[in-house]
């Protein structure tokens, strides 16, 4: 089946590649011709990534699924959430500017608890049906902010990021590690158990 991630986010797209194997073959927006920086102008994780998904359905009619993710932590009143790639301001996705935020806005505070949230919306045509199916699945990893920096692997938050059970953040443990228990894999697990 041909399905396409609605992203264009490498790294995203090798680690969804990465946990579906080869059972599907995932294009990114890209492979598809859409340069269309697709904006995310909801509130909330699961209104960004069906604005994603719908975008991509509407223009090209294809199977589409899109994803949001945001880390969400407990001192900071669930802050950066949604707003986790561009918190730091600017067009976003500037992870160094983005943890220097999130630590000078932690200080000291010893409540380091936190949780990645990763939403995935899914939009399949059916045959012979009017209307395409929507569906949506969410993975959580809960965890602990780092106070410096610890790691060189992943992207984002990963080198604050210690999922609970680990003592490594996230950019020490690698990718195998990572990808095997990260809010996107299982977020991405429950999707191909119901591709399957």
């Amino acid at each position: 089946m041909k399905i396409v991630f609605a992203t264009n986010n490498n790294n995203k797209l090798r680690e969804i590649r990465e946990i579906l194997g080869n059972k599907y073959e995932i294009v990114s927006l890209k492979d598809i011709g859409c340069d269309v920086d697709i904006p995310e102008t909801s509130d909330t994780l699961e209104g960004n990534a069906l604005i994603k998904a719908k975008y991509v359905y509407d223009n090209y009619h294809m199977n589409v699924f899109a994803d949001d993710t945001g880390l969400e932590v407990e001192a900071l009143n669930g802050a950066p959430g949604v707003y986790s790639a561009r918190y730091a301001g600017g067009d976003g996705h500037d992870s160094d500017a983005n943890m220097a935020k999130l630590l000078m806005k932690l200080g000291e505070n010893n409540n380091r608890n936190a949780r990645f949230r990763t939403v995935i919306a899914l939009i399949l045509n059916k045959e012979g049906s009017e209307k395409p199916e929507i569906h949506e699945f969410e993975g959580i990893v809960e965890g602990s902010i780092l106070k410096e920096k610890s790691g060189n692997t992943g992207f984002g938050y990963d080198p604050l990021f210690v999922p609970k059970g680990y003592n490594e953040s996230f950019a020490q443990l690698g990718e195998e590690i990572k990808n095997k228990i990260s809010h996107r894999a299982i977020a991405v697990g429950k999707l191909s158990e119901f591709l399957k």
